[in-house]
């Protein structure tokens, strides 16, 4: 059939390379035809999920900023990103009607060149505070496209908080904003939590890394694997601080404690905040 691998080549190129016809956009008031996962996170939703949800009156969102860093020998990198999966959960469901938006992992981390602060280290990924903001500001204005009224921005970071803060002045400032951003500056109380830690018996003696036990104590909730759990039991290494991680589930109850503790603080501030803006 075909005369040369010349013109064979051609016809499967031709083929596998032609441009796909676009797919038909659906109606977006076709009816959800199965029933809506049970979850907070956008990312898990389609997005007639995330329409319903509208509809029923969740007009809240958590926009909520981590990092990618050096976190010492034995946390992982994407350390607030973990933590903040355990947080925001429990503050959307506390808060109720509320989603929680992707957790944003690039954040300001040092000057990129030359490198300084946590940029001296392999892992770290960060971006400039300019780019920081940009994107966060994209981020609340497409919430607000769909129809989201209060945006609640959290930072479990402190270099995070001002050009969070300065996102929501600036974007609260527009006259055409229809949306309200919170930033709240109330979730990021780590020395509040030492400080409950050590009244409940937790004392910890800082080693000088970047880690601490309320961290990985949370950070096992979602996966003990990110504390390097295992590694740290055969090495005989499972402590930090000069606080014993072991026995595991004790330590995942302690997280589970953290988290309430936070989220208590925060949907507090949350709710003091949106009462404010009415």
């Amino acid at each position: 059939m075909f005369r040369s691998l010349a013109a064979l080549s051609l016809v499967i190129t031709s083929t596998f390379l032609s441009p796909l016809p676009n797919p038909v956009s659906p109606d977006p008031n076709t009816p959800r035809p199965i029933a809506a996962l049970d979850t907070v996170f956008i990312e898990e939703m389609t997005w007639m999920e995330v329409r319903d949800a509208l509809k029923s009156g969740t007009k809240t969102v958590i926009v909520a900023t981590g990092g990618v860093e050096q976190n010492g020998p034995y946390l992982a990198a994407g350390k607030h990103n973990y933590i903040l999966q355990a947080t925001t959960a429990a503050i959307a469901k506390k808060l109720g009607k509320t989603l929680v938006a992707p957790i944003v992992p690039f954040v300001p981390e040092g000057d990129i060149s030359p490198p300084s602060g946590h940029m001296k280290y392999p892992s770290t990924i960060g971006v400039t505070e300019s780019t920081f903001r940009a994107l966060l500001t994209d981020i609340c204005a497409s919430l607000q496209t769909h129809g989201f009224e209060h945006i609640i921005l959290i930072g479990d970071s402190g270099g995070n908080q001002k050009g969070m803060q300065a996102v929501a002045e600036s974007f609260n400032s527009q006259p055409n904003s229809k949306a309200r951003l919170h930033f709240i500056r109330e979730y990021y109380n780590h020395g509040d939590v030492s400080k409950w830690l050590t009244e409940n018996g937790i004392k910890q003696t800082p080693e000088g890394l970047h880690d601490d036990f309320a961290m990985g104590a949370v950070m096992m909730i979602v996966d003990p694997s990110t504390v390097r759990m295992k590694e740290r039991i055969e090495a005989g290494n499972f402590r930090i601080n000069g606080v014993n991680l072991a026995p595991a589930n004790k330590t995942i109850e302690w997280g589970k404690r953290i988290v309430e503790f936070r989220a208590e603080a925060t949907v507090k501030a949350i709710r003091k905040s949106i009462a404010a803006a009415k």
